[in-house]
């Protein structure tokens, strides 16, 4: 079946690779509540949205966007506004420039201050997701030195975020168990 001459045009604008998130980095020992995880996503999809609306899907704004809809995704697997981004950049569809809920240094100032909490809770779930709330926070708003700061002794304590841990994570064949003992195909 051929598709529209709208599709053909948009396709060609831009190429994205879509994030592979296999069954999420993200369980229930996440020290964060459904809904709490879900506005997260939320927030850091239409903050994408925005940047690629902005940005006319950029190369730059699109590497972001992938990192961000992938961490939305861990967050909040089926996520609607997520997963309705992540498909149309798939197809090659600039999005709408929507009004996000939050300016970027109030979304900014979000993540930092969950981060700290996050890091307060301990566990390895935990101390991941404030890595990269701390990171995030420190890209989206530089003038925010809390988050800078916090953002770069973690850097030089940890080493930069591994975004490819998020973007690229293969999913686990049915049957199969990962190292951990959990089937990669369910979440627990």
């Amino acid at each position: 079946m051929a598709g529209t001459a709208a599709e053909g045009e948009g396709a060609a604008k831009f190429q994205w690779s879509p994030p592979e998130i296999g069954a999420g980095i993200f369980t229930g020992d996440l020290g964060m509540l459904d809904r709490e995880r879900d506005e997260y996503a939320n927030s850091l999809a239409g903050y994408a949205q925005a940047r690629v609306a902005a940005a006319k899907a950029s190369p730059a704004s699109l590497a972001e966007a992938r990192r961000l809809v992938a961490l939305a995704l861990h967050l909040s697997s089926r996520n609607r506004k997520a997963t309705v981004l992540r498909y149309q950049l798939s197809k090659g569809v600039l999005p709408e420039a929507a009004p996000g809920e939050y300016q970027p240094d109030v979304l900014a100032r979000l993540l930092f201050e969950r981060s700290v909490e996050l890091k307060k809770q301990g566990g390895t779930e935990n101390l991941l997701c404030a890595r990269l709330f701390t990171e995030l926070s420190a890209e989206m708003d530089p003038k925010n030195e809390d988050a800078v700061y916090a953002s770069e002794m973690q850097r030089l304590d940890h080493g930069s975020v591994n975004w490819k841990d998020l973007t690229d994570v293969k999913p686990v064949p049915k049957g199969e168990a990962k190292e951990d003992g959990k089937d990669g195909n369910v979440p627990p």
